[in-house]
Parts: structure tokens; sequence; C-alpha cells
């Protein structure tokens, strides 16, 4: 292994909890190869630099253009396999978000690189790179290797834990790539965050509700019991599809992948779509009053009761212990 690009989700200026879940991912190929690590950023800044140093980064990357201002794939990843070359590495490692996932196909294939998505565990045998990910739907686990010199990887959000390894110094330069206007394609023109709303891909707790809750009128006991977690506010496909909630609130197959500390299924009986959603979650709780649904085989922890009578109850109990 010769050298690990680790690209950096950030937001106006402040790095995401998944760029620190690739730089602790890449700490992982460092020990294991001893190859250097390349954090990425695009038009980024020395606060970034300051973040990073707390994650054992020691040299960061600033590719900055004019033309990456609006975020492009097409420009983005022209850009990063440019520095690639520049730096003949061999090893790319992005998070799957959104755009991850759009990023690092697109890097794979001008690296001629074998590409595996969604990774939840990172191993190695012999130096070499064992990931394991989901497949079918959730139904199972495969584990897979690579046969191919160059490697790239997407990493399932909030499944490796960011592990501090502070570091006193980090070198940071800048990359100019060579783009043209052409290379722009379907920029994204403006971003907006919710603020005080949780994405619940990137929250560390997730409420969500399901058909038990009977209708939109009630779903201010899962914001009530989500508030008093800090948690964010999530919905079943049956959910959103009733126009209950907004789709960026749906967990499951055609929803959001999530991989929280702690999952509350309120109303959800458990369809496959919706557990390939959250099985990755790392504690999962089922409330539900058919003792038989199926989201308590997956549970780790299950109330069997009306979700009317458990939810002020349980959000009462946790105002009273904060």
């Amino acid at each position: 292994m010769k050298k690990i690009i680790a690209y950096l989700d950030s937001f106006n200026g402040n790095l995401k909890r998944t760029a620190f879940e690739v730089a602790t991912a890449a700490s992982y190929f460092h020990k294991e190869n001893s190859a250097e690590i390349i954090a990425v950023t695009i038009n980024g800044n020395e606060k970034i630099a300051e973040q990073l140093k707390e994650y054992g980064i020691t040299r960061l990357v600033n590719i900055q253009s004019a033309l990456l201002e609006k975020y492009s794939s097409s420009a983005i990843a022209k850009a990063l396999f440019q520095l690639i070359k520049k730096e003949n590495s061999d090893t790319a490692i992005f998070s799957a978000t959104s755009y991850g996932l759009e990023l690092a196909p697109r890097v794979a294939t001008k690296m001629n690189a074998g590409y595996i998505a969604d990774i939840i565990e990172l191993t190695f045998q012999n130096s070499k790179a064992i990931v394991k990910k989901p497949v079918y739907a959730g139904k199972a686990i495969i584990s897979a290797s690579f046969k191919t010199e160059n490697v790239v990887i997407s990493l399932r959000p909030n499944v490796f834990t960011p592990v501090k390894n502070p570091v006193s110094n980090i070198s940071v330069e800048n990359f100019n790539p060579e783009l043209l206007q052409e290379d722009i394609k379907a920029p994204v023109i403006d971003t907006y965050k919710n603020e005080g709303k949780l994405d619940v891909k990137e929250a560390d707790i997730v409420v969500s509700g399901g058909r038990g809750i009977k209708g939109p009128e009630n779903y201010y006991l899962i914001e009530n019991l989500a508030a008093k977690l800090g948690g964010a506010v999530g919905a079943s496909r049956a959910v959103v599809d009733a126009g209950w909630r907004p789709h960026s609130e749906q967990v499951g197959q055609t929803g959001k992948t999530v991989s929280p500390t702690l999952y509350i299924a309120c109303g959800i009986s458990g369809a496959i779509q919706h557990l390939a959603g959250m099985s990755s979650s790392k504690f999962i709780l089922a409330i539900n009053k058919d003792k038989d649904a199926p989201i308590f085989k997956v549970a780790d922890y299950g109330i069997v009761g009306d979700i009317f009578d458990v939810l002020p109850k349980l959000t009462n109990e946790i105002e009273h212990i904060s």
C-alpha cells in the first residue's frame, strides 16, 4: 500500500461527523501498512486542519478551485483523480453519504479500482483489507476482499466510532486541479441546512414512528421523546406514503439507512424494508402492542404496550432523569 486518500465531507467550513469516521478508518490502514494518510477537503480552511489534528492526521491537502464552489460530482471526481495520480495513491476512502456514494464509484472507475460500498466493519489479514457489508436488504452480512491493486471503499455513517489520536503538527497544502467549465455537470446550486432539526443519518439517537401512531396529529409523541433524548425524528414508509411526515425522515430500503447508537421504533411492525434501513443500529428499542410483531426479533429491548400509554410515561421519566 502506498498512500491513502481520505475524502472528508464538510459543510460551511466545518467537518461533518462522518469526516472523523473516515479519518479513523484511514488510521486502520496506516497502522496495518504504514501507508501515508492524505486527508482531502474541497475549498477548506485552517479551522478544518485544527480539527483534524485531534484525530491523528498529519497532512491535509486542500483542493482549491473557483469551479468547485458549487458541488459537482463530475468535477470533484476529476480533481480527486488528478491528486491521486500526483500522489501515486492506491487507496481512497469515502463516507457512504449521498455525496460519498456518488463520488466513490466515479473515482474508482478512474482508478481502475475495486470498490465496495457501505461497509460496516474493516479488518486485516496479512495486511490485506477484509470488509463486511449488509446485502439483500440487510438480511445477510458478507465478508469481502479485493483482488485489485487499487482499492476504494465507502463507510456506512455512524458505524465507525471516531477515535482521537492527537498530534502536535499538521501540514496544510493547496492543490489546484486542472478543470474546465465543461467538467461541471449538474451542479448543486445551493444547500440549506434545517437548523435545529437533526438529520436521521447523522443523529446518535433516532425515534421513529409507524402506522401505530394512527395519524399526523399524534406525532408530537414521537417529537417530544426525540427532543428529550436529543435525537432525530424518523418515520416508516407507511407514515411517509400517507403524507404524515416528509420523505427526508423516512428510514428504510427506499428511505435513509441509519446506524445510531439507539434506535427507538414506535408502533412499527418491522417490515423487511424498514429493517434494511436500521438493523445496523447499536441498540434497538421496540415499542408495540403486538407481542408477535417482527420488530421484536431484531430488537435488543422491547416494550409490549400501547404507544399512547408508553410514550408519555417514557418521556416523563426521561425528563425527570435529565
